[in-house]
C-alpha cells in the first residue's frame, strides 16, 4: 500500500489506503470525543469555537483551541518535512517515519493518556491532533491529493458533485471515472464510521479508555508491512505449488 508511489500506484492502491486509514481516525475521534470531550482529527470546530472566544474577549480559552489548531498544522508540516527530506534516498521508503511516529504517539496516549486526562486533557487533544495532521498530510501526498481520510467535510462535498453528475452523462462522459470517485469517497465514510463504531465499542462496553488507541496503532504498523507480508505469502504459495508439481510428476 505504501511502497508503491507515483505512477505504479494504481486506484486499488489508494482504496485499500483510504480504508484502512479512515478506520483509523474513526478510532481515534471517538477515543479522543470519549475520553475529552474535544474532537481530536480535524480543526474546523477549534477554529469556529477560538472565534467565539476571541469575540467574548476570553484569550484564554480563545489561545487553547489555537493551540490545537496549530498541532493539526505542526503535525502535517512535519510530516511534509520528513517525507521531502528523505525522498531522495530511494531506498527508504519515505512514508516509514511518519506512520511510525503516529503509531508511537497513539501507544504512547495509549499508555499514560488515562493519567493525563484528568490534569491535562488538552496536552492530549493537541497531541491527537498532531498525529492527525501526520497522517493528513503523508495520504495526500502518497496519494496525490485524492485521499483524505480525517475528516468528512470536504469529502460529503465531493461526493454530492459526483452523484449530481451521473445524471448529466453528455456533460460529464467519463462516467466510470466518477462512479471510482464515488466508490472511494464512500469507502472512506464507511471505514470512518465502523472504526468509530469499534473505538466506541472497545472504550465504552469493554472499558480500554484511552488504551483503544492501541488498535488503532496496531493497524498502522500492520498496513506498514502489509506489502511485505502479502509478497512472503505469494512467494510461499509459489513454493508450494511448484513442490506439488514436482511431487506429481515423480508419482
Amino acid at each position: 500500500m505504501f511502497k508503491h508511489q507515483g505512477k505504479s500506484r494504481t486506484y486499488r492502491h489508494n482504496l485499500k489506503i483510504a480504508s484502512i486509514l479512515s478506520l483509523v481516525a474513526g478510532i481515534v475521534n471517538v477515543t479522543g470525543f470519549l475520553a475529552i470531550l474535544q474532537l481530536t482529527t480535524h480543526v474546523t470546530g477549534h477554529f469556529a469555537l477560538m472565534m467565539y472566544d476571541v469575540h467574548n474577549f476570553e484569550f484564554e480559552k480563545a489561545a487553547v483551541f489555537l493551540f490545537y489548531i496549530n498541532s493539526f498544522l505542526l503535525g502535517s508540516f512535519t510530516s511534509g518535512l520528513l517525507i521531502q527530506f528523505f525522498k531522495e534516498n530511494k531506498r527508504l521508503n519515505v512514508y516509514v517515519i511518519p506512520i511510525m511516529i503516529e503509531a508511537l504517539i497513539l501507544i504512547g496516549v495509549a499508555m499514560v493518556g488515562d493519567f493525563l486526562k484528568i490534569d491535562y486533557p488538552d496536552v492530549i487533544a493537541c497531541v491527537l491532533l498532531f498525529s492527525m495532521g501526520l497522517q493528513n498530510s503523508y495520504v495526500t501526498k502518497i496519494s496525490d491529493a485524492i485521499v483524505r481520510t480525517t475528516h468528512l467535510t470536504g469529502l460529503f462535498t465531493d461526493l454530492g458533485i459526483e452523484l449530481s453528475q451521473l445524471f448529466f452523462p453528455k456533460s460529464h462522459p467519463h462516467i466510470s471515472e466518477i462512479r471510482s470517485r464515488i466508490k472511494m469517497r464512500i469507502y472512506i465514510i464507511t471505514f470512518f464510521f465502523i472504526g468509530g463504531v469499534i473505538g466506541n465499542i472497545f472504550y465504552s462496553n469493554f472499558e480500554l479508555k484511552l488504551k483503544t488507541l492501541s488498535i488503532a496503532a496496531a493497524i498502522l504498523i500492520v498496513s506498514l508491512f502489509y506489502d511485505d507480508m502479502l509478497f512472503k505469502i505469494r512467494k510461499a504459495r509459489r513454493k508450494i505449488k511448484k513442490f506439488r508439481k514436482k511431487a506429481l510428476r515423480s508419482i
